[in-house]
């Protein structure tokens, strides 16, 4: 499977889990109590690890886009993915953990840095003609 490919794939799984998560949470939001109320902490990470997967799956099928009009030194190409790959995982898994339990806050830095760490290399291997 190309990278492009496997982009396109992780994207619509990404798509996939999204909504599957917004249908499961959704069972609950007619409680105006549930996971501490709209505006609590925990309520906010639950729809932000919902909506992650919709982000960073958009992510993956971009980066398969930019594959298929512009060539990467390989190296790059192989960085930013690893990134992507990386940050539709964490994103989501870190926002639903710290909804769970407060502490795993400190690891946001994994995705976030991992979505840097596909963004770059494009930016820096992109060819200037």
């Amino acid at each position: 499977m190309s990278t492009g490919s496997l982009h396109l794939f992780v994207g619509w799984i990404a798509m996939l889990l999204g909504a599957t998560s917004g249908a499961i949470i959704g069972l609950f939001f007619y409680r105006e109590d549930w996971a501490g109320g709209y505006g609590a902490f925990r309520r906010r990470m639950l729809r932000l690890g919902h909506i992650s997967f919709f982000g960073i799956g958009i992510l993956n099928f971009l980066f398969a886009l930019t594959l298929s009009l512009v060539t990467f030194p390989e190296t790059y190409e192989r960085i930013a993915s690893t990134g992507f790959l990386v940050a539709v995982i964490s994103m989501p898994l870190n926002c639903f953990l710290t909804a769970w339990k407060m502490p795993f806050r400190h690891l946001f830095p994994v995705p976030v840095l991992a979505v840097v760490a596909g963004i770059m290399p494009l930016l820096i291997g992109w060819p200037s003609s």
